[in-house]
């Protein structure tokens, strides 16, 4: 068995699997090691259920700490619990330190590459574990993390007896969901948190454009945002934009009940928060709305206090690999995002798959297939498949391009009107609206049942 434990960690243990490259070609026969974490402290029977975390584009510990559900659930199901590391993030490097030096050695970074992985460590876990060999496993994941849940489990039913898909926008590709649903939730998200909060959001793209036509109007936008990098030219002002588009976008993803640190350290209902800073009438100057809007952006990357200044390069932690995700985007994920400055607060920037292209073949060389996610997966014919929950948020823009309606008997949707960014697979938590409390039972229960049902199967 090509099983090696690393370190515990209270009752978490490291290990690294040795994973074949190319899955589905014969010529690459080389192996990596993949790292995947497992917590066992409550799987006390032989055949307890095993709880498989699908992971995403990111460090697996990151993905492990914000993934409370399956901590608290583990007891009461005697579960096994393993968190998978997704190839080419984290450490788990098929090509090392070369892992990211060419397309040639990308080539391999695939969602149908990570499924065959997690297919396979699945069962050399149940045939090497002592008493997992009945094991019923049952995937979860969040985000890209839950779309590779529902997948694996349309793609190697008998690997898992079902799947919990949060926020898994298994349907955000070209020609099945209107591309502006998603910066339509955002703007709906920030709408509600406060009085002409989108109004004023969407009035400040033109008093930026104004304000940035001087070198002074530049200098007095660094020194207001209190900019790491002080913006210098044109160019400079539009990138500034998108950072401030990206960082409207990320707040409603994590638009949380509670204090939380998912993306940035950010106050309880951070949208409301930032919305107290722009609830201004029509009155008001280019400079003082902009003012709002600085004091806006420190809700999210200065809640603490602590930061000097404000980086325009990042708006997220760095435990997520922003290169391996934007190759899959140029590659198979491709996902189509539109705003109309009409029924959003945004730009009016339409979709371009023929920019998009360009600049995909100008970074790696290589041209996304727009309809393979489609041809892959089925699309939106989910009618064969069985034991998938798909649960949304209603505050969660990904949730424009999720399953929110029941399929059939056993793949179902669970929909959380005050959940933000796959809430449900977060810990418990005092200040959690009731609906995401109902979630988490209603899966915990679904859980059972398929645990059931494989034990009932010859």
């Amino acid at each position: 068995m090509l099983l090696i434990r690393i370190i515990e960690v209270f009752a978490l243990f490291w290990h690294l699997f040795c994973s074949l490259i190319d899955h589905f070609g014969f010529f690459e026969n080389g192996t990596f090691k993949q790292r995947y974490l497992v917590a066992d402290q409550h799987w006390h029977q032989a055949g307890g259920p095993i709880l498989f975390y699908t992971g995403n584009e990111g460090d697996i510990t990151w993905f492990c700490n914000n993934t409370g559900f399956m901590w608290q659930v583990a007891e009461e199901l005697g579960a096994m619990l393993v968190f998978a590391e997704h190839r080419y993030y984290g450490d788990s490097m098929p090509f090392g330190p070369d892992s990211y030096s060419d397309s040639k050695h990308l080539n391999y970074l695939s969602s149908e590459q990570a499924l065959a992985d997690f297919a396979v460590l699945i069962r050399e876990l149940k045939g090497s574990w002592p008493g997992a060999r009945s094991s019923a496993v049952i995937a979860v994941g969040g985000s890209y993390g839950g779309m590779l849940a529902a997948w694996l489990r349309m793609k190697y039913p008998s690997a898992v007896v079902g799947a919990l898909a949060a926020s898994a926008p298994i349907w955000q590709f070209p020609g099945m969901v209107p591309c502006g649903d998603f910066h339509r939730i955002v703007s709906q998200d920030f709408a509600s948190s406060g009085p002409n909060c989108d109004v004023n959001i969407r009035r400040s793209w033109g008093a930026i454009d104004k304000i940035a036509s001087t070198a002074e109007g530049l200098a007095w936008l660094s020194g207001t945002f209190s900019l790491c990098a002080p913006l210098k030219s044109r160019p400079d002002s539009v990138a500034f934009k998108e950072w401030l588009q990206e960082t409207w976008v990320n707040l409603a993803m994590v638009d949380y009940p509670y204090e939380a640190s998912f993306l940035q350290p950010l106050p309880a209902w951070p949208v409301q928060a930032v919305c107290r800073h722009l609830g201004f009438d029509s009155s008001v100057s280019d400079y003082q709305l902009l003012q709002g809007v600085s004091e806006a952006a420190r809700v999210y990357y200065n809640h603490t206090g602590a930061t000097a200044c404000l980086n325009t390069s990042s708006t997220a932690t760095g435990s997520l690999g922003f290169l391996g995700w934007y190759y899959q985007a140029c590659t198979e994920m491709v996902m189509p995002l539109c705003t109309d400055g009409v029924q959003d607060m945004f730009e009016p920037q339409a979709w371009d798959f023929q920019a998009f292209s360009d600049e995909c073949q100008a970074l790696f060389g290589v041209r996304p297939r727009a309809s393979w996610a489609e041809t892959l997966y089925g699309g939106k014919d989910l009618s064969a498949h069985s034991n998938i929950i798909f649960s949304n948020g209603g505050l969660d823009p990904w949730s424009g391009g999720g399953v929110t309606r029941n399929i059939s008997d056993s793949v179902v949707a669970i929909v959380i009107p005050q959940g933000a960014h796959h809430l449900d697979l977060r810990y418990d938590n005092e200040r959690d609206p009731p609906a995401v409390r109902g979630a988490r039972a209603l899966e915990v229960d679904y859980f059972k049942a398929w645990v059931r049902q494989a034990r009932r199967a010859p």
